[in-house]
């Protein structure tokens, strides 16, 4: 099922995010945590799309294994910075292949570690407007949004971008990280304004681990809430109590969200499923 449907036809969608197996998490460990995932019955669950080409191949093998076998609706990510469009080609063949109809078209983060090859496409929507010059309307595109602005520019020219990846034909938006509310309410208002109308998805990422989200917040210079550096600087050094102070703050944080009337939540999972499952529960009152 395309998830542009899936918006249609639901006043609220929750949804989770995974990643393919690295050198800390293998294949298995991958699809225990898919299966403890679906058990929370989501309306579908993405799939990142490695950097450096090492898990590339797994997106779409995973993307499968979610609808397949899990009997959830899948999106796999697709990034485009320094791909050729052949490279693009045979990832769109391959999930034609596999019968997944839903793509999270990315531009991707420039390599820290190495020069990038020149590739076809500079933005994220010149790849959506590939795909649709290549697939027509075979498949349901999603794109990213920055609550706080994307890091590489400032708030009128990502508001700029933003309108280019819609206007080029997405159906949804899923936000990057943010942890204060007050700037997600803002940037709707400003898309409000600007008669952006497709779905807006806040993306939350449980703080769980204090060293792990400091170098998130280096990463997206997204700001970080009085309330929660208080947690930060009481439990951080402590991985329990950080891990449950966390799963607290980011379930307040959705249902604030859900009593603002926010149509879909997508939960950063970090490959942690027993983190997702808690603030389900935690949840479930205010869905």
């Amino acid at each position: 099922m395309k998830i542009a449907d899936i918006y249609k036809s639901k006043s609220l969608t929750t949804s989770f995010e995974v990643f393919p197996p690295n050198e800390k998490v293998g294949l298995e460990e991958v699809y225990n945590c898919l299966d403890v995932l679906s058990l929370e019955k989501p309306d579908y669950i993405s799939v990142t799309y490695g950097a450096g080409g090492n898990t590339k191949g797994r997106t779409v093998e995973i993307a499968n294994r979610i609808k397949s076998q899990n009997g959830v609706e899948s999106v796999a990510h697709l990034t485009c910075i320094g791909a050729k469009k052949e490279e693009i080609d045979r990832v769109l063949e391959d999930l034609e292949r596999n019968n997944i109809e839903n793509i999270l078209a990315l531009r991707g983060d420039y390599p820290v570690d190495r020069e990038l090859e020149p590739g076809d496409f500079n933005y994220a929507k010149d790849l959506i407007n590939y795909i649709h010059e290549k697939k027509g309307d075979k498949f349901s595109i999603g794109a990213a949004y920055y609550v706080e602005g994307h890091r590489e520019t400032n708030d009128l020219l990502d508001l700029f971008h933003l309108k280019e990846k819609v206007d080029a034909g997405v159906d949804f938006l899923i936000s990057q990280i943010f942890l204060d509310n007050e700037f997600f309410y803002s940037f709707r208002d400003k898309l409000e304004k600007l008669q952006i109308n497709v779905p807006l998805v806040a993306g939350i990422m449980p703080v769980t681990n204090a060293k792990q989200i400091k170098r998130i917040i280096e990463l997206s210079k997204c700001s970080v809430p009085h309330k929660l550096d208080k947690l930060l600087e009481k439990y951080g050094d402590n991985l329990e109590s950080m891990k449950k102070a966390g799963i607290m703050y980011a379930s307040e944080q959705i249902i604030e969200l859900l009593a603002y009337g926010i149509k879909g939540i997508h939960i950063y999972t970090m490959n942690k499923p027993e983190i997702a499952k808690e603030i389900m529960k935690n949840i479930e009152f205010a869905r």
